[in-house]
């Protein structure tokens, strides 16, 4: 169980470096990194599977919050993510 909790830890804490590393390199936030949505969403899913394993009820509820919110986002992202084409006049 440890080992889960230490590899949640892990991933939810790196999961921003993507983005953060995106938004410097294009001095721009507009775009959501996949690398860090699915890096993030991993994390989150493994908290959710040690808060149940520990039978841990706010680490339950968080993640579980926390991963239909990220799936969500994910969704949208996917759903609205291509630019826009522009109409010929």
């Amino acid at each position: 169980m440890l080992i889960i909790g230490l590899l949640a830890a892990t991933l939810t804490t790196t999961a921003f470096l993507p983005q953060m590393i995106k938004t410097w390199q294009t001095k721009s936030a507009k775009d959501v990194s996949y690398t860090m949505l699915i890096t993030f969403i991993s994390g989150v899913c493994l908290w959710l599977i040690y808060g149940i394993l520990a039978e841990d009820i706010p680490v339950i509820l968080a993640n579980a919050f926390t991963l239909v919110f990220n799936l969500t986002i994910l969704y949208l992202k996917i759903k609205y993510g291509k630019t826009p084409q522009t109409k010929r006049l």
